[in-house]
């Protein structure tokens, strides 16, 4: 620890993402990318954009990227905020709108950037349990909260939930506003953001990084109530005022106009999903129902570290988590149906 830090740092427990190895011989299953490749028309877009406008700034507000998704979801541009990655996104809506005096409310088993950002911008939070399932019960939210937030589908087990149970949500916290994180939802689950009319304190956070593969590009985007996304953009504006740049604005707009390639994609997956759940089921795992591009699996005959050091030696790599709930899991990201084939070809000589 060096001298010359503040005083916070020394208190920071950073984020630690999957990792990104440097050679090419691994069958990444590990980071929940997109194997197949971003839209045509999104590469065609960055491409044309790389000319001699890069010497100038870019739009500071991105309005061609924030027309393209309010289009994409009937809202009005005022409704839509963009940033560097749905991270950066998150970022600014844990400093905006979800540090108050009451706790910050968040399942104990999710996405694990949330806590640290609660240490980065000093919020109070607590953790609630989820259940025995690993499912979200809302009723277990209803208690004194200055906010609430969590992944829908859930990080990292995969579990959706329905929009009468996020309404019902929303109704019981009138006076809190409600996160709902769909890094994952384009993947089988059903998007909150038709409530965003009926509900003034809903925030949805998306991404292009998984169901568009453009994790590469760093775009993420937030939708609510006018009132919210200006307070989004307050704290932008004393952070970045040029969060997007050229290629990014004009590539991820291009991708979201491009809604036949987004379903084949999409529908590529969640078909090697389902026929990836019935495979390790049939090898004694225990899978969760998943609605993301990932599953979470265990065995209950074999250590998840292990297996995942085991896989490793194959050229396989996956996820493991060393949290006490869930260190007997492994999160496996959805591949293409041949990596899905080589998978479980290795576990199989694996668990002989």
């Amino acid at each position: 620890m060096s001298q010359f830090w503040s005083e916070s740092v020394h208190k920071l427990k950073p984020y630690i993402p999957g990792e990104q190895p440097k050679t090419s011989n691994l069958t990444k299953l590990n980071t929940n990318e997109n194997p197949y490749p971003p839209s045509p028309k999104a590469l065609a877009a960055i491409q044309a954009a790389a000319d001699e406008s890069l010497k100038l700034y870019p739009d500071p507000n991105s309005d061609i990227l924030k027309q393209s998704i309010a289009d994409y979801y009937s809202l009005d541009t005022a409704q839509v905020f963009v940033g560097n990655g749905s991270d950066e996104v998150l970022a600014h809506t844990f400093q905006a709108l979800l540090k108050h005096d009451k706790p910050l409310l968040f399942p104990d088993i999710t996405y694990s950037f949330y806590p640290v950002y609660c240490g980065l911008y000093d919020i109070n939070y607590k953790t609630i349990p989820l259940n025995d399932a690993f499912a979200i019960e809302v009723d277990d939210y209803n208690q004194e909260n200055g906010a609430i937030i969590f992944p829908n589908p859930n990080a990292p087990t995969g579990i959706g939930l329905d929009l009468t149970s996020i309404e019902t949500l929303l109704q019981h916290n009138p006076n809190s506003v409600v996160v709902i994180d769909e890094a994952y939802i384009d993947f089988g689950g059903k998007s909150a953001v038709p409530l965003i009319h009926q509900y003034s304190n809903l925030l949805v956070v998306q991404t292009i990084s998984k169901s568009r593969a453009l994790a590469g590009l760093r775009v993420g985007f937030a939708m609510g109530h006018p009132d919210l996304i200006q307070g989004l953009i307050r704290v932008k504006d004393s952070f970045n005022s040029y969060p997007l740049d050229r290629l990014a604005t004009l590539g991820a707009a291009a991708a979201m106009d491009d809604k036949v390639y987004f379903d084949n994609i999409c529908q590529r997956i969640i078909t090697s999903r389902d026929t990836l759940y019935v495979d390790m089921q049939a090898l004694g795992f225990h899978v969760l129902p998943s609605q993301a591009n990932f599953i979470f699996v265990t065995h209950p005959n074999h250590d998840a570290k292990t297996l995942a050091l085991s896989l490793r030696q194959q050229g396989i790599i996956v996820r493991h988590f060393e949290a006490t709930r869930i260190n007997m899991y492994l999160r496996i990201s959805i591949g293409t149906a041949q990596a899905c084939e080589k998978l479980i070809k290795a576990l199989k000589n694996i668990l002989i």
